[in-house]
């Protein structure tokens, strides 16, 4: 069974420097996705890319010194990721947002079942 509604994207651009106190700024957003019960997220790193610094991050040899870019991606509904941009403007206030509206699929056996149901674990 395929189910397919409205969401909206948001990309959350940052560099792999980028830090709250010891943790990166990428694991605390994808974190408080989770707790938030975004529909789904995914980090990407980047080959090579620049942000509003316009310095160049590249995470290839040798320029392994400079982190490469991170773009933290969260999927939900519009009124739920209009919320966690709240989220995204306390955590990480300097980085650049992309939110756009998009077709979300979710292909489930039955409607009842996930992929974070118990019973599917074995």
């Amino acid at each position: 069974m395929a189910v397919t509604e409205i969401a909206t994207r948001l990309v959350i651009f940052l560099g792999e420097d980028d830090h709250l106190g010891r943790r990166h700024l990428y694991e605390v957003l994808l974190e408080r996705a989770r707790e938030e019960g975004m529909a789904g997220a995914t980090v990407w790193r980047g080959i090579e890319g620049f942000g509003v610094s316009g310095r160049v991050r590249a995470g290839r040899f040798p320029d392994a010194l400079r982190q490469p870019p991170i773009a933290v991606e969260v999927l939900d509904g519009p009124e739920q990721v209009d919320a966690f941009l709240g989220a995204v403007r306390e955590l990480a206030p300097y980085c650049l947002v992309i939110r756009e509206t998009v077709r979300m699929t979710h292909f489930r056996s039955s409607p009842a079942s996930t992929l974070d149901d118990p019973a599917l674990q074995s």
